[in-house]
């Protein structure tokens, strides 16, 4: 039953964050910039302000889709933001490019969540096979004593808490980045950075919310398995 509440309570708080934000979104969408800037054009911008030159701005399809891949240098953002000539466009175009920074500066908590992808894989495919093995009769189809898939299962739920913890500085970094450049650079007005200050907590709080929720499960686990001992 602890785990089901877990799941329970943040999929409610995940779904109020992102409800939020996507209300915030579609509100700061409809307030036209200023500066009459689409977020391609903002985006290439700030990556020629900081004297990258070596990253290609893309559109793709879906909705706050927008990510920055830094195995092939691309700043990918969805079509409303490509096109998006408004404070919520802004606000993710600069962000992206903020990640994009981040890795032409060798930022060193970028560097450790890059590092930690290939074993992040290798944790949640773990975890499929101990849920599935679970299904299907139990732990003991492993074989195992039980305080070993403990390990296993802790350990791999371990190295997932630790990449969304370490998720969030590279996030918060790659906002306060973007802010400080659109501001300083005069591409928004005093109400329009307000906007896009406020777009980008509530994308960072989901984030937060991510990362509680790894942290309260593998709290969970941790009792569960070596918790109950005398």
């Amino acid at each position: 039953m602890g785990i089901i509440l877990i799941v329970v309570v943040f999929a409610i708080l995940g779904y109020v964050v992102s409800n939020k934000l996507k209300n915030k979104f579609k509100k700061y969408s409809q307030v036209s910039l200023k500066a009459n800037l689409s977020g391609k054009e903002i985006a290439e911008l700030m990556l020629a302000d900081h004297n990258i030159h070596n990253v290609t701005v893309n559109c793709v399809e879906g909705q706050l889709s927008d990510h920055y891949n830094p195995m092939n240098k691309t700043v990918n953002l969805s079509t409303d933001v490509y096109y998006g000539r408004n404070a919520a466009a802004t606000a993710v175009a600069a962000h992206e490019c903020g990640h994009a920074v981040q890795h032409a500066n060798s930022y060193a908590w970028l560097k450790l969540r890059s590092a930690l992808v290939p074993i992040q894989n290798i944790s949640g495919k773990i975890l499929n096979v101990v849920l599935i093995a679970s299904l299907f009769g139990g732990i003991a189809l492993f074989g195992l004593p039980y305080e070993a898939v403990g390990v296993v299962v802790v350990g791999a739920y371990s190295m997932l808490t630790l990449f969304s913890v370490i998720t969030l500085p590279v996030e918060f970094d790659a906002s306060n980045r973007a802010l400080a450049w659109v501001k300083q650079r005069n591409i928004v007005t005093p109400e329009e950075y307000g906007m896009s200050k406020d777009a980008l907590k509530w994308a960072a709080m989901t984030y937060v919310v991510a990362a509680l929720a790894s942290m309260a499960t593998l709290a969970y686990y941790m009792f569960i398995f070596f918790g109950n001992r005398d």
